[in-house]
């Protein structure tokens, strides 16, 4: 009986839903408002403004109030029930609060789009509070599509997967600008401070061709807080159990109404060597981190600019204990020196078509010098990238957009290897590797929306490489709506990347193993993705549930292959030759507001990765078969109280391959529990929290192999698979000064 009530509920909310779309553009002081919330009241069902403040939404039959949110500025709610009317929602900035306040609604902590012809989803502010969030890294803790992990178990380099790969086939972006790459993959993660996040849009395989061909698995952009709209002054800091502490300041500042500029400031401390596992090694390296970023907005009429500098220190010490006080211990020592910049200038000439025009530019110059035990490596990478881009509606009804241009990437990089004899595989050698690649390009992406009911995204670049001469990047995605509460989605496209070998597999450093090939020319890594997704959303009384399933297939027709199973005592680096290299990725999820303040998401994810690796068809190591998620949290209704929960449950997998005569580690493990948790008292300008990570104090047992003997051919510290450190504790506050 409940079945069929549950159908016949459907069909009618079917038989009444309206695919018409409401259309409207959201602006403050005059100017438009990028990536502002509008939802339907007391509902999950949503999406945000684009570059223009322009936004599109279908009827929704549960509510016919649009509430409008960004950050820094006051809620509206817009009756919203006829088609006909092109809404100008002008936002106000906050005002004072009032003694008595009832909120409403919780704000989203994850924002699906609906709308987009491709697979996105949206980490706001709320949802990255729900945890220490330190950096980047630690900001996935409750998202099922990316995993976070360390590299090794003595430099505290942390690598993200994405459909099971790994991250450097993720394209890593700030402000839509390509930023973590190359040398700064290691440790890029870290640098960006969680604190200065406004939100994360993490976009799942092929995606838009506008920002480069580098997307292979899937596209994170990472947008910072704007000076127009973030608080005059913001203050967050953490301690945690394992004496590490972390002080952030921000500040965004009016200058006049055309002018803003705001600063973001970091400082990391890591202060006690730790070592759960009493193995000699530090678990974590000790060290400091300075991060300083500036931000300048302007904009007049229908030109904006805006102009970011940001410069970092870096410096982790690790190795062997001090208090060993051993003659000759093994060390490990990291400096890094990072400057960056980047300028982006906008001029639209008709706001009803959205025709603009619009120019980005950056720079960067990341320079690492490194000592581990007797090895030294030491490099740097200068880079400039340019991009121009005009877009226009070519419509009245704003459904075919083009947008069209052309780029320009420079990569200078020059790294420097010393092995010294003591390590009896290695023969004492030195290396200098330098590589200059300049790559201009030109681009062109169509984008076609019907009502509600479809989205199309066909997209194609023709680049030139002076090291891999020309390749095109063809892309393709759809979206279709049956019904109001069913999406389907298709994506199909390539993906390029030039191999870094030293810099992508710098886990092998802190080891004795011996590297074979890495001098030699690799081919440009080549891989084909293509993906389905189907969303359902269901409405329950005033709620909503979404339920999501995908499948990616990705297809390597040329990749690096780091050899760990042939020799346990070395590292072959060699070209794919013919080889095969795939993944298949399957994921389902479902998340719900159960009750007012109440959300809950659950979801599985399975992984087959497999690889051609010394001749012969293995499961890549390392990789997780299957990952669950369990993540709830609640929050009180005068928002007084936060309470967050997360479980994470991560699949076995393989390890290479160990030596069959003195068999050092197994060539498999099991799959093991993590549990996080959170607590948050809100005042009215500041908040306390407390939490506890890796509550199950689930750590892989010797992470370092034959850490005794750090100068003897059997150590290494890259066969990592789970947490090198067990159960931790931190405290923090957050307090702002606000804009009123």
């Amino acid at each position: 009986m409940k079945k069929i009530l549950f159908i016949v509920c459907c069909m009618a909310y079917v038989l009444n839903s309206n695919a018409a779309l409401i259309r409207g553009r959201v602006t403050a002081a005059g100017e438009p408002v990028i990536g502002a919330e509008v939802l339907w009241h007391t509902t999950t069902s949503g999406t945000t403004t684009d570059f223009n403040g322009l936004f599109e939404i279908p009827l929704h039959i549960a509510s016919d109030t649009l509430e409008v949110r960004y950050l820094g500025y006051e809620t509206a709610l817009i009756t919203a029930t006829d088609t006909a009317v092109f809404l100008s929602i002008t936002l106000v900035e906050k005002q004072e609060e009032l003694d008595e306040v009832e909120v409403s609604a919780r704000a989203l902590g994850m924002v699906n789009y609906r709308f987009s012809a491709t697979q996105t989803q949206k980490i706001t502010g709320a949802e990255l509070c729900r945890a220490a969030c330190c950096n980047l890294s630690e900001s996935f803790e409750t998202n099922a599509s990316v995993d976070v992990s360390y590299s090794d178990a003595a430099t505290g380099a942390k690598q993200i997967k994405m459909l099971g790969l790994s991250g450097t086939y993720v394209q890593m972006l700030t402000e839509n600008t390509p930023s973590i790459r190359g040398l700064a993959a290691n440790y890029g993660m870290e640098y960006i401070p969680g604190s200065w996040m406004e939100s994360i849009q993490v976009s799942k395989g092929t995606s838009s061709v506008i920002n480069g061909y580098e997307a292979t698995t899937g596209q994170i952009n990472v947008e910072y807080l704007k000076p127009q709209t973030s608080d005059p002054i913001a203050i967050n800091g953490m301690f945690n159990s394992e004496l590490c502490a972390e002080l952030n300041a921000t500040g965004g500042w009016k200058i006049n109404e055309k002018l803003s500029t705001g600063v973001l400031a970091h400082y990391r401390g890591d202060f006690m060597q730790m070592d759960a596992n009493g193995d000699g090694f530090m678990d974590m390296p000790t060290g400091n981190r300075v991060n300083l970023l500036n931000r300048w907005y302007y904009t007049n009429h229908d030109y904006t600019m805006q102009f970011l500098v940001r410069g970092l220190y870096d410096e982790r010490r690790g190795g062997q204990l001090k208090k060993l006080r051993l003659e000759h211990p093994y060390q490990i020592d990291i400096a890094t020196t990072r400057v960056e910049a980047f300028m982006k200038n906008g001029y639209v000439f008709d706001h009803e078509r959205a025709t603009s025009i619009g120019i980005i530019a950056s720079g960067s110059y990341h320079a690492q010098g490194s000592e581990y035990g007797s090895t030294a490596y030491n490099a740097a990478q200068g880079n400039a990238y340019l991009n121009t881009m005009f877009q226009t509606y070519f419509d009245d009804e704003s459904r075919h957009k083009l947008t069209t241009g052309l780029s320009f990437n420079f990569d200078d990089y020059t790294e420097h290897l010393i092995f010294d004899g003591s390590v009896a595989l290695r023969s004492e050698s030195e290396f200098t590797l330098r590589r200059r690649e300049y790559t201009p390009g030109i681009f062109a992406e169509y984008d076609f929306k019907y009502d509600d009911k479809l989205s199309l995204l066909l997209g194609a670049r023709a680049d030139w490489s002076n090291y891999y001469g020309f390749f095109a990047t063809p892309r393709f995605n759809i979206r279709y709506s049956p019904w109001q509460w069913w999406n389907l989605r298709a994506s199909v496209g390539l993906g390029y990347r030039s191999p870094n070998v030293l810099s992508d597999y710098a886990s092998v450093l802190a080891s004795s193993r011996q590297m074979v090939g890495f001098a030699e020319k690799f081919e440009q890594e080549r891989a084909l993705n293509a993906g389905v997704s189907t969303t359902f959303y269901i409405p329950i009384g005033k709620r909503e549930l979404q339920i999501s399933a995908d499948y990616y297939y990705t297809h390597f027709f040329e990749c690096v292959v780091a050899d760990m199973d042939t020799d346990p005592h070395k590292v072959i680096f060699d070209n794919l030759n013919g080889g095969v290299a795939y993944s298949h990725n399957f994921q389902v999820e479902a998340s719900m507001e159960i009750l007012r303040g109440w959300t809950m998401t659950l979801a599985y994810r399975m992984s087959d990765v497999k690889q051609t690796i010394g001749g012969v068809l293995r499961e890549k190591p390392f990789t997780n078969r299957f990952k669950g998620l369990i993540t709830t949290s609640y929050q009180t209704p005068l928002k007084k109280w936060q309470f967050d929960v997360t479980a994470q449950f991560n699949g076995g997998g393989r390890l290479p391959q160990p030596d069959a005569v003195n068999p050092l580690w197994n060539e498999r493990f099991g799959w093991y529990p993590q549990l996080m948790a959170q607590i948050t008292k809100y005042f009215r300008t500041w908040s306390i929290y407390l939490g506890a990570e890796n509550m199950t104090n689930f750590k892989q047992k010797n992470p370092i192999v034959d850490a005794a003997n750090p100068f003897s051919n059997n150590f290494d510290s890259s066969i990592v698979y789970a947490p090198i450190s067990g159960a931790k504790v931190y405290i923090g506050f957050r307090w702002a000064f606000n804009r009123d």
